[in-house]
């Protein structure tokens, strides 16, 4: 069994492994790298293997750094199957679109031609496989698949593999993104216990969130202090997950009375679509999230609540007098509709700007939360005087101890094993973060939990 990152080492974004065992030559997820100009690049980039020689794909979650290269992927000749969650699936096709008309736009932006285009995306589509958690998939006589819920978001996925070699089975997992439980909106995570090998993510490596007690008050303080001065309150907010989980948060506040009525717009034509796909698998929400939808006349159809998916409706959204609170995409400011709201309101220091999700090295909102004077949008120079608040406590993320907790759970057998000081993991690959936050997860790991955990480089491979 042979373990290759072709992605998402030493980097948060462009999630992209092959794992070649039993015969057969395996991808978990296909991301976009995001942030700075020179990762756009890197999307241009051949992939390091030969892809039609590639006989499955499995996604971990809808997020574009772990599926917005499938096309490309599709374009360059893999045509075997994709398996994903049902969730995934669904919001990966109601994804797509959005990011193709990005793929689209940058590439007449920068004169080059499009990293894909239509009939790829279409391509791509066609060959994703839908699976509900728990079932068993055999890809042959020596492996198997199991999915298991993440937490992260909608559909997220740990994959477990099972890989028989010489008689003996070997298990390795694949978890995407962790969850930051509770979650609002989602079950808690489905550990996976007793694994041989394990990737875990490292975006909050070396950082410990606010308590989740707290969050509601600072998103609370937030949205008082704007109001009081008569301000505007944005979040640059992901499309999925992030929005649908603060809409169901503001509406518990409105409804205890504990904020202030304003009106609330979702300005982003995506997220507004994400929403409808998300109404499909409301069977997936846990049980709180099902009754707060019950209590309202559809979901997520609140009466404090504004949609504004045509162009016209978000520029009407200027002629509402303030105090008003904006979510729009990009979740990192790298693009969409909150770019226009920052130019607008970012010079005035009555205003706020809230990230409540994690931004990357060399994007623009990383630039903004990081206390930059100025910035640069549309070509325009653009004083930044409104107040920056951050909370970490909402992020999907789970943060360094949550990170350290996934990888405690995976090197268990059983209760009384672990406290025996024994573990079944011989390898854990530290990825999916900044290198700070890589090594800072895999110190901890080692010298608390004593795991061989190892921080892959772009291209290395390992023997299991």
């Amino acid at each position: 069994m042979k373990l290759t990152f072709f992605g998402g080492a030493t980097h948060v974004t462009g999630s992209n492994y092959l794992l070649e065992a039993g015969g057969l030559r395996i991808l978990v997820d296909c991301g976009m790298i995001q942030g700075s100009r020179y990762n756009d690049e890197m999307n241009y980039k051949p992939f390091g293997y030969d892809v039609p020689s590639v006989d499955y794909l499995f996604i971990t979650h809808s997020h574009v750094d772990h599926m917005g290269r499938v096309p490309k992927l599709y374009h360059d000749g893999f045509r075997g199957i994709i398996y994903a969650s049902e969730p995934t699936a669904g919001i990966v096709a109601a994804a797509l679109p959005d990011t193709l008309d990005k793929v689209v736009t940058e590439a007449r932006d920068h004169t080059v031609p499009p990293l894909y285009d239509k009939h790829d995306m279409e391509g791509a589509i066609s060959l994703f496989r839908p699976v509900p958690y728990r079932q068993r998939l055999k890809l042959n006589h020596l492996v198997t698949v199991i999915g298991h819920d993440s937490g992260h978001v909608l559909g997220s996925t740990i994959w477990e593999f099972f890989v028989e070699e010489d008689g003996v089975t070997k298990r390795i997992a694949f978890p995407g993104d962790i969850g930051n439980p509770p979650s609002v909106l989602l079950h808690d995570i489905d550990f996976v216990r007793g694994v041989d090998y394990t990737l875990v993510e490292s975006a909050y490596g070396n950082r410990i969130h606010e308590a989740r007690s707290e969050r509601r008050q600072m998103l609370l303080d937030a949205i008082d202090e704007t109001f009081r001065r008569n301000g505007v309150l944005m979040m640059p907010s992901f499309a999925i997950e992030r929005t649908q989980e603060l809409l169901l948060e503001l509406d518990s506040l409105f409804e205890t009375g504990q904020l202030p009525k304003m009106p609330v717009f979702v300005d982003s034509p995506l997220a507004i679509n994400i929403t409808k796909e998300y109404s499909k698998f409301s069977h997936y929400f846990n049980e709180g999230a099902r009754q707060l939808l019950k209590d309202n006349k559809g979901i997520f159809q609140f009466p404090w609540l504004t949609f504004t998916p045509s162009v016209i409706e978000s520029k009407h959204i200027n002629d509402v007098p303030a105090p008003k609170i904006i979510i729009a995409g990009a979740g990192m400011s790298q693009g969409g509709r909150i770019l226009h709201h920052e130019m607008r309101y970012l010079p005035d220091s009555r205003n706020t700007i809230l990230f409540v999700g994690y931004q990357v090295q060399g994007s623009l909102g990383r630039r903004i939360k990081d206390g930059a004077h100025e910035v640069s949008i549309f070509g325009q120079h653009v004083p930044v005087h409104a107040h920056i608040r951050t909370i970490g406590a909402y992020s999907a993320h789970a943060d360094q101890n949550g990170l350290l907790e996934y990888i405690r759970q995976a090197n268990q057998l059983s209760s009384a094993e672990a406290s025996a000081g024994k573990g079944t993991l011989k390898k854990c690959f530290v990825v999916q973060g900044e290198e700070d936050a890589a090594n800072a997860l895999a110190g901890r790991a080692r010298t608390e939990l004593g795991v061989d955990a190892i921080v892959p480089q772009l291209g290395e491979s390992f023997e299991l």
